[in-house]
C-alpha cells in the first residue's frame, strides 16, 4: 500500500521544526515578549500568582522564566487539566512539589470547584486582608494568573467568573493580552497570555509540550509529531494504543507505527494511499481531547520508600 509522504524539503526558515533531528522545536512569537514586559509592569498591583501548568506534563509545562520573575511573590500553583491525567500522578507531583515548599492543588477542567480556589487565593493573602481590615479598610486581593500556552488559564478564570469573560480555544495563542477580570468587589484576577522561553534547551520536554498542543502544530511537522506521539503511547500503555488506533504490527516504529494507525483506522486516500496527513491530525487531536483515557506523560519523582 502506498503512502502520501512528502520528499524531505531543502534547508530553509519555513522547514518544519520536526523534519530532521537537527532542526531544534522552537515557537517565541513576538507578542510573548511583549506581554513579559507587560506582566512585569503589573507586577507590584498583585497580591497572588497563580501559576497554571498542564497535569499531564507538570514539569515541562512550567516556564522557568516565568518563575524567576515571580520570586519574592506570594504564589499557588495549580496543575490544570487533572481530568485527563492519571489522577495517582497527580498526587504524587502535589506531594513532590509540597516537599519542596510550594502551596500548590489540581483543577479538573470539567468539575472543578471555583470556591476551592477563591478560598485557597484568600487564604494565602490572609495576613494582608487582616492587615487592611485592622485599619478598617476592606482590601481587595488582586490575583495574577499565568501559564504556558494552551495549559487552561482562561478557562480556569471563566469557572470562577461563572461566565465566559475570557477567550477559549483549544490551540495556542488565543489570549494575545492583558484582561482585567472583576469576581467580585473584592477580588479581581489578571487573565494573561500563554508565556513561553526563547530557548527550548531540554528538547524531550519541547516535544512533549508539541504533543500537548502548547506549541503550535503550524510550526512542526505533523506526521512526524504524530509518530513519535504514537511510540511514546505505546510504551506507556501499549493496550490502550493498539486498541484506539487497530495496530497490528506492535514492533513498529517512526513513520512506520503511523502507516499501522492509518491502515488500521482506514485513513485512506482513492487508489490505496495512506492519508498520512489525516491520520497525524486526527491522533493527535485524539489524544488532546482524552480520548485513550486519563493519561500523564511525566511520572513524578518518588522518594525510596515510595518506589519500594
Amino acid at each position: 500500500m502506498k503512502t502520501n509522504r512528502r520528499p524531505a524539503e531543502l534547508p530553509g526558515e519555513d522547514m518544519p521544526a520536526l523534519r530532521g533531528p537537527e532542526k531544534k522545536i522552537n515557537w517565541y512569537p513576538g507578542h510573548m515578549a511583549r506581554a513579559q514586559r507587560q506582566l512585569s509592569e503589573q507586577l507590584s498591583r498583585v497580591d497572588l500568582a497563580v501559576e497554571l501548568c498542564d497535569a499531564r506534563v507538570p514539569q515541562a509545562s512550567r516556564n522557568p522564566a516565568l518563575q524567576r520573575l515571580l520570586s519574592g511573590k506570594r504564589r499557588l500553583l495549580v496543575l490544570g487539566k487533572a481530568d485527563l491525567a492519571e489522577e495517582s500522578e497527580t498526587r504524587a507531583w502535589l506531594r513532590h512539589y509540597r516537599a519542596q515548599g510550594e502551596d500548590c492543588l489540581s483543577f479538573d477542567s470539567v468539575r472543578g470547584r471555583a470556591k476551592d480556589i477563591v478560598s485557597r487565593a484568600q487564604a494565602a493573602c490572609s495576613g494582608e486582608i487582616e492587615h487592611m481590615a485592622a485599619k478598617g479598610v476592606r482590601k481587595t486581593v488582586r490575583i495574577l494568573v499565568v501559564g504556558i500556552p494552551n495549559v487552561g488559564k482562561s478557562t480556569f478564570v471563566n469557572r470562577i467568573k461563572g461566565t465566559a469573560i475570557a477567550k477559549t480555544g483549544d490551540r495556542p495563542g488565543v489570549t494575545r493580552s492583558n484582561q482585567w477580570v472583576r469576581i467580585t468587589p473584592w477580588l479581581e484576577l489578571l487573565d494573561t497570555p500563554g508565556l513561553l522561553w526563547p530557548d527550548l534547551q531540554d528538547q524531550a520536554a519541547a516535544r512533549r509540550l508539541c504533543w500537548t498542543g502548547t506549541i503550535s502544530d503550524q510550526v512542526t511537522d505533523t506526521e512526524q509529531l504524530a509518530a513519535s506521539l504514537l511510540e511514546e503511547l505505546m510504551r506507556l500503555c501499549p493496550d490502550r494504543a493498539a486498541e484506539r488506533f487497530h495496530i497490528k504490527n506492535r514492533d513498529a516504529q517512526g513513520l512506520e507505527l503511523l502507516d499501522e494507525a492509518c491502515r488500521g483506522r482506514g485513513w485512506i486516500l482513492p487508489g490505496g494511499v495512506l492519508d498520512e496527513a489525516r491520520g497525524a491530525a486526527l491522533i493527535l487531536d485524539e489524544y488532546r481531547a482524552g480520548k485513550l483515557g486519563r493519561l500523564t506523560l511525566e511520572r513524578a519523582p518518588r522518594a525510596a520508600e515510595e518506589e519500594a
